[in-house]
């Protein structure tokens, strides 16, 4: 693709994000679209949204569980970029008909910067030693795509699905809890609707910021203290729509919830 395509691709996705609507995924309109020119067509959406007085506050990793690849035929992680604007705390209301299209929640454990992560050859002893502390959370992915028939360059372009996130009611020190073996329980409703470990996300969430910040790092961009980092769903993806209520319960770190409307 050449650049002013690219600039054209991050200007419909800030679009079809501020005016709630879909696009034709890019996988369909340009044969020649590769991962490297969705990721500059992410950071001219991104450059949008700062642009209009977004405050970029962190970064996730997604798709990161054999669970979610398969239900969106991705097979490989992505990364996007958090802002202020889609940020919110334990128990506030979370007004997704008005800010998303097609929302799904998905439960994750954030990590929070203490010290910068600066890839390549960052290692999970690395990671550990920058984190001050991990935190249950809920990540509510959209797309602007389409019906969600989205590739990886696709999700790539649109900064990684990214929609809002509420942070749970603790920090953990990481040293204080086995980050492989935790449990996660999901409710919906007062349902359990699924449940997952640390292990379903890469092996590990601590292998997902390494392999974010090292991914980063080729093209030289840092994880910078601070900065709060979504590792990837330990679940399926649930579709959620105005008037449910979530919880996720993490073992040995706490819970978040999120009431929709």
């Amino acid at each position: 693709m050449n650049p002013k395509q690219i600039e054209k691709c991050g200007d419909e996705l800030y679009e079809a994000l501020t005016e709630h609507k879909t696009l034709k995924p890019f996988t369909e309109r340009f044969d020649d679209i590769t991962i490297e020119d969705a990721y500059h067509i992410s950071l001219r959406m991104v450059d949008r949204r700062v642009q209009a007085g977004a405050k970029i506050i962190g970064k996730k990793i997604g798709v990161t569980s054999k669970a979610v690849q398969n239900m969106l035929n991705v097979h490989q992680p992505d990364f996007g970029y958090l802002t202020d604007d889609m940020a919110f705390s334990q128990g506030e209301e979370m007004p997704i008909s008005e800010r998303l299209i097609q929302p799904k929640a998905e439960g994750e454990i954030a990590f929070i910067l203490k010290k910068d992560l600066v890839g390549p050859g960052i290692t999970n002893a690395d990671v550990l030693a920058a984190t001050d502390y991990v935190m249950p959370c809920f990540e509510i992915v959209d797309s602007r795509i389409e019906d969600w028939k989205i590739k990886i360059e696709d999700t790539v372009a649109d900064n990684a699905s990214c929609g809002l996130f509420v942070l749970g009611d603790r920090a953990v020190k990481p040293s204080e809890v086995d980050l492989a073996t935790c449990g996660m329980v999901v409710e919906k409703n007062g349902k359990i609707i699924s449940t997952g470990a640390g292990a379903a996300a890469l092996g590990s969430p601590v292998n997902c910021v390494t392999w974010l910040a090292n991914t980063l790092g080729e093209f030289g961009i840092s994880l910078k203290a601070g900065e709060v980092i979504l590792s990837g769903s330990l679940v399926p993806l649930e579709p959620v729509q105005a008037g449910d209520f979530m919880t996720v319960s993490i073992g040995g770190i706490g819970s978040a919830s999120v009431r929709f409307t």
